[in-house]
Parts: C-alpha cells; sequence; structure tokens
C-alpha cells in the first residue's frame, strides 16, 4: 500500500510484509498488521500522512540509512550491532529467540545445535542467524532470505532446525505440526523498537510518545486480540510471558 504524500508533509515507513500477524500483505493486496497498525498511530501523532514501503528485510537499514525511508517498523530487534549505525525508539515488544525444529532431529535445546555435524537454517540479515554463527560454530548454516524458504528446509528435513522469534515459530509449527517441533525456551531475550536514522531526536521523541500512550490507552491489548490471540493462549499455557507484558 503506497499513500501518496510528499516527504515534507508525510512519514515514510519501509518494512518487510511477509511477517505475519506483524507486517503482511491481506487478501486484499494491503498492508496489514500489529506494526502498520504501530505507523498509522505515529502518523496521526505527528499529522502527517503515511506512506508504507514494502522492502526485503535486509535492505531496510540501508534504506534508512540513505534517507529513502523515515522509519523501519518491521519486527525489528534493537541490539548492540544495529545500534551501531541506526537508532531506535523505545521497545514494544519483548520476545525471545526460540527453535523450529524437524521432527526426527536430534535438536532438543540450544545445546544440541552445538553439538558437530548441525546443519541450521538461518534467515539473512536477522538475529537469528547472528546467535547461529556467535554461538552454534561447528553448524552448517544454510542461509536463505525468505522465511517461507526456512520453513521449506525444516518440512522436508534437510536441515535440523531454525533458530527465530517465537511468535514465529509459533505460526510456523501450527501450520506443519506433523513435520515439525517448536520449542519456545528463550535462547535469549530480545526487544523490537522503530528503527531512525541518527540524530532524528525529534522523530525519536514523537515515537517514544505513540508507544506510551498505545501502552496506556489499551491499543496493544486490542491489537492482540485482533491478530496475536492464539500466540497469547499459548505463550500463557507453556507459563511464558505474552509479548507486549
Amino acid at each position: 500500500m503506497l499513500a501518496s504524500c510528499s516527504r515534507k508533509d508525510g512519514l515514510v515507513i519501509g518494512m518487510d510484509a511477509t511477517y505475519p500477524p506483524f507486517e503482511f500483505v491481506d487478501e486484499k493486496g494491503i498492508l496489514s498488521g500489529v506494526s502498520v497498525a504501530i505507523g498509522r498511530a505515529i502518523g496521526k501523532r505527528l499529522g502527517k500522512a503515511v506512506e508504507f514501503r514494502n522492502l526485503n528485510f535486509d535492505g531496510l537499514i540501508p534504506a534508512l540509512q540513505a534517507g529513502q525511508i523515515d522509519l523501519i517498523i518491521s519486527s525489528l530487534t534493537a541490539n548492540e550491532q544495529r545500534r551501531k549505525s541506526i537508532d531506535f525508539s523505545d521497545p514494544y515488544v519483548k520476545t525471545g529467540l526460540s527453535i523450529l525444529a524437524a521432527k526426527d532431529s536430534p535438536i532438543h535445546s540450544a545445546a544440541d545445535l552445538r553439538a558437530p555435524g548441525r546443519r541450521l537454517v538461518v534467515r539473512i540479515a536477522t538475529t537469528g542467524e547472528q546467535w547461529c554463527r556467535e554461538n552454534a560454530p561447528q553448524a552448517k548454516l544454510v542461509a536463505v532470505d525468505t522465511d517461507a524458504a526456512c520453513v521449506l528446509e525444516v518440512v522436508n528435513g534437510t536441515v535440523d532446525a531454525w533458530v527465530y522469534d517465537q511468535v514465529s515459530v509459533m505460526n510456523y509449527h501450527a501450520k506443519h505440526p506433523e513435520r515439525t517441533r517448536a520449542l519456545l525456551a528463550p535462547l535469549r531475550e530480545e526487544v523490537w523498537a522503530v528503527g531512525l536514522k541518527k540524530g532524528r531526536d525529534d522523530l525519536r521523541s514523537a515515537v517514544n510518545e505513540t508507544i506510551i500512550q498505545m501502552k496506556q490507552d489499551g491499543s496493544f491489548s486490542r491489537l492482540a486480540d485482533q491478530y496475536l490471540a492464539k500466540e497469547r493462549e499459548m505463550m500463557q499455557a507453556q507459563g511464558l510471558p505474552f509479548v507486549f507484558e
């Protein structure tokens, strides 16, 4: 969805719309999801029309640095490596890296990922890839650039596992319950935040004010009801904190 606007009067937000229910293209071809709702709320606070640009994930930070977009709202983990090149808002999601394991693989914990001979699929430019390169140096990594390709590797049993965030692991396991296992205990905790070009402190203040307001007025709870009801129930059943808590 491209809402026409000038850069002076508008806000251009980049996302990779392949990650339901946070950012995705719906059946009408329109960008939808939690991230879109956050972007619209920020635009409303600023009094600016919003344009969403659907970009590949590994192109989002370069686009921000080049001034092609004003914000990244795309389930983006705020970590120290990325803070070297961009700024972040306050976090709006707390999650963790977890494991989608092939049904017959020997993976049952993080320790199993480190054993010699493991084959792991990673999505390029994600924190799951970073974790595997740092913590499973003996594993053979299959690097691809879409979620769909990662899931296919696991479902077909050509790899032992995929390290990715909890919500995705839950969703993909639900789609392939006979071929996968979801190991949701977090390998490490992470937070998601809005990405901004360095030096945009005025814009970051407006983004932070929007996030605070959405927490206080129940917006995030309503978004959970709309988009994440099953995931919330699954996490509560396993004694795990929900992503907006």
